[in-house]
């Protein structure tokens, strides 16, 4: 399985991010700064998750939120969804 996976931190900035980890564990590891995109810009918080059976339709999934990011379609997009951690 992968996920595609959206963050907010406390300054209400975004970060999009695909992973074959369960995204609980993904958050974990950005809180934790194993990352460099998101090392001392959190805490971060998952407010948004999607599971695809292989890396390819998850990518494509990734590259389509991240092109609508901050627009009309991400807001919807996170419209339905609710905090996770």
């Amino acid at each position: 399985m992968f996920c595609v996976y959206v963050l907010q931190n406390i300054k209400g900035k975004y970060y999009v991010g695909m992973s074959g980890k369960h995204p609980c564990i993904r958050v974990q590891e950005h809180i934790h700064h194993k990352s460099k995109w998101t090392k001392d810009k959190g805490p971060w918080q998952l407010i948004h998750w999607e599971e695809f059976l292989n890396k390819c339709d998850a990518w494509k999934r990734e590259r389509q939120i991240k092109s609508y990011k901050g627009g009309r379609a991400f807001k919807k997009l996170l419209e339905g969804s609710h905090s996770l951690v």
